[in-house]
């Protein structure tokens, strides 16, 4: 595979794991829960798993390219804080978007 192919793969697999805790009531799109609407806390913490999901999707994909780099503290800071901005279309939709009629 291609370098420029795997970074927009992982680019899109990541703005679709951002989105998906909040386009679903279910956990992980598997697991129906006991409530009407998934809680919050339950969709911050599926973002947190599917980052690390797309992380290791990332490193695999590196991996297979090539060396592999040796990433620090900073990368993993910058890289979370993408994923919260990439999962923020499915945060208006679900909590500030009002229903018209």
């Amino acid at each position: 595979m291609d370098t420029s192919v795997a970074g927009w793969l992982v680019i899109a697999v990541a703005i679709a794991a951002a989105n998906l805790p909040f386009f679903n009531d279910k956990v992980f799109a598997l697991v129906g829960g006991r409530w009407a609407r998934k809680p919050l806390v339950f969709r911050l913490a599926e973002m947190i798993v599917l980052y690390f999901v797309v992380g290791a999707l990332g490193f695999a994909l590196e991996a297979n390219i090539g060396t592999r780099f040796p990433q620090t503290w900073e990368f993993y800071a910058i890289s979370a804080c993408l994923f919260v901005v990439l999962g923020f279309p499915g945060f208006i939709v679900r909590y500030l978007r009002k229903a018209h009629g």
